[in-house]
């Protein structure tokens, strides 16, 4: 179990907490390693990099969006917040998370 990871996820499951709705269709991204960063854990920004973190959404952010197939999120996990994550970042963590079951149509939202 990895302490510092579980406290990056926390940090991003706060920051968006007002804006987060389990099961919406509309999403943002979120670098896992930009955010590992932003706390300190350099080793952590290297690792997870290229990792996002799944934030959906009350309702659209203003910006680009982009409709993506919902099949795209296959192995994710769903943490109890309602932020998904791939699977292997959620069994890092050892925390409670289920499989994450998106939506047909998903649409990404770029702000």
């Amino acid at each position: 179990m990895d302490e510092r990871l579980s406290k990056v996820l926390n940090v991003i499951e706060e920051t968006y907490r007002d804006v987060l709705q389990k099961g919406g269709r509309h999403y943002m991204e979120v670098n896992v390693g930009q955010q590992a960063d932003r706390l300190g854990f350099t080793d952590l920004k290297q690792a997870y990099e290229h990792t996002f973190a799944i934030v959906p959404l009350k309702a659209p952010r203003a910006g680009m969006k982009v409709r993506i197939d919902g099949r795209t999120f296959v192995h994710y996990a769903e943490l109890n917040s309602g932020v998904a994550v791939p699977g292997y970042l959620a069994k890092a963590t050892g925390g409670g998370y289920k499989p994450y079951v998106p939506l047909d149509s998903m649409v990404c939202n770029f702000a």
